[in-house]
């Protein structure tokens, strides 16, 4: 009997620590800051933004929600014709971590231009949404750009830098090319990605698996690459500390999952 009380008073302790640890474990997360900016069940708070479409006109659906992820596809379509397009979330963000997990899928639109094959990205520094143009190509933005192998042998880093309508600073100077490569590996195009982008005051840090991959500072509006924009938009050398972050979808398919953010001081 006393023993199989102290092994009852054994058991409700370790019920007790259990709930405890879980409570807090819960608490610490909550308490940690991060904010996820897709549900893992719809597109709220998103609004879309494709090349020759107005604002809000997901045209073919080609952002949509499937298994839990937000997915770029391309089955409505018979031919990409320059359709480039972007999801952005509906609010701005300055100086924070942004933390979200990608992979490709096997669809590709072959009428899309080659560079875009096993190719896509996250803006972010984008203007709002709302002031891009229908016939605009192009956000004017900073890109964290995402890579794959495209099965020819050749090295394909991810996490890389393109500058649709911007500029920045690399290694201490202006940096004239439209994207600067990352130091990461090359990854299957089917294998999920662990991205990060650290954005405080000027300096932007890109992370691919946990490993930074690429530092510069000063995005700033300037440069060419992106068409069809309102000239009051683009004001160059205006420094970028702010905007909008946005999805891609420029002809190849893939897959989003676990987006989140922490505001940063």
């Amino acid at each position: 009997m006393k023993y199989n009380i102290i092994k009852f008073f054994c058991y409700s302790a370790s019920i007790l620590i259990l709930v405890s640890c879980k409570v807090n474990t819960s608490k610490n997360e909550k308490d940690d800051g991060w904010e996820y900016l897709f549900n893992g069940k719809n597109l709220d708070n998103w609004i879309v933004k494709i090349h020759k479409h107005e604002l809000g006109d997901n045209y073919q659906n080609t952002f949509q929600v499937r298994d839990g992820v937000i997915q770029v596809n391309y089955k409505g379509y018979e031919r990409f014709n320059e359709r480039y397009g972007h999801l952005f979330y509906e609010k701005p963000f300055s100086n924070y971590h942004l933390k979200f997990e990608y992979r490709f899928t096997e669809e590709w639109m072959e009428d899309a231009p080659g560079y875009t094959y096993r190719n896509s990205g996250v803006m972010f520094h984008s203007q709002d949404p709302k002031t891009i143009l229908k016939n605009q190509d192009w956000p004017i933005s900073v890109e964290y750009q995402m890579l794959a192998d495209a099965g020819d042998g050749n090295p394909r880093p991810t996490g890389n830098m393109c500058s649709p309508g911007t500029e920045v600073f690399f290694e201490g100077e202006m940096d004239p090319r439209h994207c600067i490569s990352s130091s990461s590996d090359t990854y299957l195009w089917n294998e999920w990605v662990q991205a990060e982008l650290i954005v405080q005051d000027s300096l932007v840090i890109h992370k691919v698996n946990g490993k930074t991959v690429l530092k510069y500072t000063k995005p700033q509006i300037g440069g060419g690459t992106t068409e069809g924009y309102d000239p009051e938009i683009k004001q160059d050398g205006k420094l970028l500390t702010q905007g909008y972050i946005g999805l891609q979808a420029e002809g190849q398919g893939v897959e989003f999952r676990d987006i989140k953010i922490k505001r940063l001081e």
